[in-house]
């Protein structure tokens, strides 16, 4: 049985598409009984779309792929703690679980600066696990913006 930090794995090959684009590079994958629903890497800046987050590129996959926006049962793999604009979209697509890797002091909706994943004034709760493959999560992102900052001098 493949787990979490198998599936971390295959969001941080997303990332890794995302850094070959020039994107900050976060991946994500949605995942249903053990089958890839939907991929997804950030392409803000390839679509000039601030909505173009990984989550959401995966989320909008995999509706479209089920043909319904509810992704009951899904688990939602991402290697950086998503936003409050994600955790917006995971919970009104009714997403489980949703498992990061690293998380994000400035901008977390999962734990950092807000959790949403429980707010009970909600009409949806998802589990989150948080720090799983944390490590390599981080490091994909910092080594991204250390070039940034030696290229801009």
């Amino acid at each position: 049985m493949r787990d979490d930090a198998y599936w971390m794995g295959v969001a941080l090959r997303e990332a890794g598409k995302a850094a070959d684009r020039g994107e900050v590079p976060i991946g994500a994958v949605v995942v249903v009984e053990g089958v890839v629903l939907a991929r997804g890497h950030n392409l803000r800046e390839t679509q000039d779309d601030p909505t173009a987050h990984a989550e959401l590129v995966a989320i909008r996959k995999a509706a479209k792929k089920i043909g319904g926006w509810r992704l009951v049962g899904a688990t939602l793999y991402v290697t950086l703690e998503p936003c409050i604009m994600c955790m917006g979209a995971i919970l009104l697509a009714r997403v489980a679980r949703v498992v990061y890797g690293c998380r994000d002091p400035k901008g977390g909706a999962a734990g950092s600066l807000y959790d949403l994943s429980a707010d009970r004034r909600l009409n949806h709760r998802v589990e989150l696990v948080a720090g799983v493959r944390e490590a390599e999560c981080s490091a994909i992102l910092s080594g991204f913006f250390a070039e940034l900052r030696k290229r801009k001098g």
